[in-house]
């Protein structure tokens, strides 16, 4: 079914001339009735941006509530002709990342579930901006296929460096004479730290908390929590994620668009690797991943380049006062400097209950934790190792007020879950007419329970106090039964919590006490209400930041992340006010940039293509970054202690490009 666009469609602000949307900077779009009740299965379009910067769009799916109760967020190149498939499949919420096409960036599906039936209202908007958006708007339909993939552009669009060709900016890198000379350079300076007050290991050698254990620990002194260096002394971990030269950048689709792309055997074979298969559903295959920072280390230092480039990176962070090696960085730094990590694999089981949530009371799940927590062992003695995460981001834990018990009922399958519940309603109702009663519903018997009931939770105040108390129980175990499992092999090391990406309801912190440090990962200006908000749940623990990061539109790339920012020097500025206001927190004890580099211009293993690294795609620093990051290194520990007030010019802040 074609969709016709005409003023009926339009939202308030949006304007449409000859196939052009015009959107204003708060955001504009289409309404989409058609999308109600059954019918074809893809919404395609063909979409072009007529401005010269990246640019995200969300289709938005609303029922009776005021909010959309399921939205899929994605980006889109300028000038590219995209084809952009979204399958309505993806609103019965079981998936958040889907992956992308060529032509696409990232995809996210965020929000809970509806049905086609349900839906009062679909729309297809632009995200706001910082300025009016042009969007040449084709093919829109409702089909029973996905659209075919197009070639998205005829134009170079990255040069032999891995930078973006239709922008300039101060530091682009010209020839490869430049480059090498710069990273040679950089290589040649010392491996030192900034601050003469610092220990080896990064810690504030003028407050000693503590006797030292040879580890890294925690301590409260003065109303704060501070993490202690292997000497007892006070430690803010000021990290870096990403510390690695990694292929990332996906090109497969992409290669018309790439100049003097080497080839992919031969002394050239080690800059290609196929994507990680962790992430979703992937439309794209395989695919293929490129390195343009190996790419670059191999023109400036030759085959040798691993060794000059992790010399060269430890010296670059160090210098800055960055003391910590964040998640996911190359474990060949580790010892050269502090370091986290993360459990390699987080225990799974064969039926999930929503999403990644296994079947937490089954013995599958505790024979996988205990497995898993075997991958300890190697660095259990390390005393450069602060502390492991048990994992990152848990995608069931993106739905806002998820009842996990809720989704236990729903789901047909004979879980370990299930059988758990009925037996916890049984010993607290004993009878089912009791259960009836209380759950304003009918079973004819507990096993009635077995047949899939919808948000069982809305069924009654009694229904909803036993489903909330059972997700509580549900919650603290997903926890207790890793860390039990990690702690029995790495007795030495703290366990840094599970690094959400918020709270999206206060049952996320049931089973705090299983960690040492609880962590989150927090996208905004000023990370004081997230911590605070840890605090106010009654998490007694210090609270460390796993990534935060600004990025802005005046270097190369064509998107900003996950805060944006007007320029490198406003960048600048978010970082040091943010990085002390959570060093000036009583609870707060690290904050982890994220990430080293740059991102891909054309889009990462996922489609993500931010300006948010310290170093740009050639691997040098951005200078204003560098200071910033010296800056704020030398001050968190008098910032911390209350002797000097944290950073207080706030930056100027703008809408996001970011999917």
């Amino acid at each position: 079914m074609t969709l016709t666009v005409d003023e009926k469609r339009l939202l308030p602000g949006t304007t449409w001339s000859d196939g052009t949307l015009m959107a204003p900077a708060s955001g504009g779009g289409l309404l989409l009735p058609e999308l109600k009740g059954d019918g074809a299965r893809w919404l395609n379009a063909t979409l072009i941006v007529l401005v010269d910067h990246a640019q995200a769009f969300e289709l938005r799916v609303y029922g009776s509530e005021e909010k959309p109760r399921v939205t899929v967020r994605f980006g889109l190149m300028p000038h590219f002709r995209a084809a952009v498939a979204i399958d309505l499949n993806w609103l019965d919420g079981h998936i958040l990342f889907p992956g992308h096409r060529v032509g696409e960036q990232k995809v996210v599906c965020h929000g809970s579930r509806i049905a086609r039936s349900e839906i009062e209202r679909a729309e297809l908007v632009t995200m706001p901006c910082f300025e009016p958006v042009r969007v040449r708007v084709e093919d829109l339909a409702l089909e029973d296929e996905p659209c075919p993939v197009t070639a998205p552009c005829r134009e170079k669009l990255i040069d032999a460096f891995g930078q973006y060709v239709p922008k300039q900016w101060p530091g682009k890198v010209k020839t490869e004479a430049e480059m090498t000379a710069a990273l040679r350079a950089e290589a040649e300076k010392p491996a030192e730290y900034p601050h003469s007050h610092w220990t080896k290991w990064g810690g504030f050698a003028e407050k000693k908390l503590a006797p030292g254990t040879g580890y890294f620990s925690r301590a409260r002194a003065d109303g704060c929590w501070y993490l202690t260096d292997p000497d007892g002394c006070a430690f803010f971990s000021v990290g870096v994620d990403c510390v690695v030269a990694r292929a990332d950048a996906r090109i497969d689709g992409l290669e018309d668009l790439l100049e003097d792309l080497p080839p992919c055997e031969g002394e050239f074979a080690s800059l290609y690797e196929s994507p990680r298969q962790a992430f979703g559903e992937t439309p794209r295959g395989r695919g293929v991943l490129f390195s343009y920072e190996r790419y670059n280390l191999m023109r400036a230092f030759g085959p040798s380049w691993n060794e000059d480039w992790q010399r060269m990176v430890v010296g670059q962070l160090k210098r800055m006062g960055v003391n910590t090696l964040g998640n996911w960085s190359d474990e060949r730094l580790f010892g050269k400097m502090p370091y986290v990590t993360s459990l390699p694999r987080f225990p799974e089981t064969g039926a999930k209950i929503f999403r990644d949530f296994p079947d937490v009371l089954s013995e599958e799940y505790a024979r996988d934790a205990a497995l898993c927590a075997e991958a300890l062992a190697a660095r259990r003695d390390d005393p450069w190792m602060i502390g492991y995460f048990l994992r990152n981001e848990p995608q069931w834990a993106f739905v806002d007020d998820l009842l996990i018990a809720d989704e236990v009922l729903r789901n047909p399958r004979d879980t370990a879950c299930k059988r758990g519940l009925k037996d916890y309603l049984k010993k607290k109702y004993e009878k089912p007419e009791s259960l009836s009663r209380a759950w304003a519903h009918d079973f004819p018997s507990f096993d009635a329970l077995n047949e899939p009931i919808e948000k069982a939770s809305l069924l009654s105040d009694h229904a909803r106090e036993d489903i909330r108390a059972f997700s509580a129980l549900l919650t603290e175990t997903y926890m207790r039964v890793p860390a039990e499992a990690c702690r029995a092999v790495d007795p030495n090391h703290m366990i840094l919590g599970m690094r959400w990406a918020w709270i999206s309801d206060p049952l996320l912190v049931t089973g705090w006490d299983c960690f040492d440090v609880f962590s989150i990962n927090c996208y905004a200006v000023d990370p004081t209400p997230a911590i605070e908000n840890v605090r106010a749940l009654g998490v007694d623990l210090p609270v460390m930041i796993g990534e935060f990061h600004f990025g802005a539109l005046d270097a190369g790339q064509p998107a900003t992340g996950l805060e944006a920012v007007a320029s490198q020097a406003e960048r600048a500025k978010a970082y040091r006010y943010y990085c002390e206001r959570s060093a000036v927190h009583p609870s707060g004890v690290g904050c982890h940039w994220f990430q080293c580099y740059d991102q891909f211009a054309l889009g990462r293993f996922d489609g993500e293509n931010y300006n948010i690294g310290l170093f740009d795609i050639t691997l040098r620093p951005y200078a204003e970054m560098a200071a910033a990051v010296q800056a704020a290194s030398g001050a968190v520990y008098a910032v911390k202690a209350g002797e000097q007030p944290p950073f207080d010019e706030r930056p100027n802040s703008l809408p996001m490009i970011a999917y």
